[in-house]
């Protein structure tokens, strides 16, 4: 019998195809979409990220990242990583890494669609296929996750979207710049020599040219040469009842997501995959929701902070003063967060 059925592709659904491997279990993805799969994302990863895709045995080629630097047009507030380096990656490439990676061990990836899942002493199905175990990595909206019912409702005052596009320039920092306004953010991240990657956050529903027109400091440096079309994901906020049910664990955006703001996704992402495997490995699959919450709770508590404070225009302009005005504080708070 197949070990581990994992729902969805992506750098989750591979990295914990890869952890199942390492483990000295069968794994097979199941994922409808051929690799490598673009979406909108910020394509930042804190450094703890780019050691754990050393780890996997899966390294991505991108630009290296010193640091977070927030702007506000008048001021700026900058800290640098601790150690090692973050790194700016285009989500492509990301993902091709990951899926060379299965590939190399063995992974087995199926195109095919998940649909039901259905589970019982010992067992669960998707896709027509039968495992032991079923990790659920289907993305921010995860159908698996809904047919669960394991979704609580969201609070549509805090609905935040995001919207993404590249542009054809050489990069002007080695860090990712993070520029506020009292409506939202946008953030700047270079992932190659010639290309920087442009995320904007906001409650407001507005097309990606309105949105940039928030930050004229920054649109001049972005020329007229957009290299990619506008990508889309939101509502970012997702409330999960549970992230283990039966032999159903979930990991990635699927196992709940508070907000891009602090740029932790990808990293989390890998962190919930390995923690998963490892409970499936050692025989505890319920340990996986006190391991989630132990591994993401200072993202979780920094990032549900920072919401706070910018859902106002009010409170949301005294954020880079307030960084710029103690250093110590902000590097505290970056550090944290690698």
């Amino acid at each position: 019998m197949i070990d581990l059925l994992v729902a969805g592709g992506g750098p989750a659904g591979l990295a914990a195809g890869v952890h199942a491997a390492l483990a000295g279990l069968r794994a097979v993805v199941i994922e409808p979409r051929p690799a490598p799969v673009d979406k909108a994302c910020g394509e930042g990863i804190m450094p703890g990220g780019v050691e754990q895709l050393h780890a996997l045995g899966a390294p991505a080629s991108g630009r290296e990242l010193l640091g977070i630097r927030y702007l506000d047009g008048r001021r700026s507030a900058e800290a640098r990583f601790r150690g090692a380096a973050g790194l700016g990656v285009r989500r492509t490439v990301l993902h091709a890494a990951l899926a060379r990676r299965a590939r190399e061990l063995g992974v087995d990836v199926v195109t095919a669609r998940v649909g039901a899942v259905r589970q019982g002493e010992g067992w669960v199905t998707a896709a027509g296929l039968r495992a032991r175990w079923l990790i659920a990595a289907d993305g921010l909206h995860s159908p698996v996750r809904r047919a669960l019912g394991l979704d609580l409702p969201g609070r549509r005052a805090t609905h935040r979207y995001g919207l993404r596009r590249h542009y054809r320039v050489e990069p002007w920092t080695d860090h990712v710049e993070v520029h506020w306004s009292p409506l939202g953010e946008a953030y700047v991240t270079p992932v190659a020599d010639d290309l920087v990657g442009v995320a904007v956050l906001s409650r407001e529903r507005c097309g990606y040219a309105t949105h940039l027109e928030r930050f004229p400091r920054l649109t001049p440096l972005l020329g007229a040469r957009p290299a990619t079309p506008v990508r889309g994901a939101g509502p970012m906020l997702q409330r999960v009842r549970g992230r283990v049910a039966g032999r159903v664990l979930l990991v990635g955006d699927a196992a709940g997501y508070v907000d891009a703001l602090t740029g932790e996704g990808i990293a989390l992402a890998l962190a919930s995959a390995g923690a998963a495997v490892r409970c499936l490995a050692a025989g505890r699959p319920d340990d996986y929701e006190t391991e989630w919450r132990s591994l993401s709770r200072r993202h979780r508590m920094l990032t549900g902070a920072l919401l706070r404070l910018s859902g106002t225009a009010g409170t949301a302009r005294l954020i880079v003063p307030a960084a710029s005005a103690l250093p110590p504080l902000f590097r505290a708070a970056v550090h944290a967060l690698q």
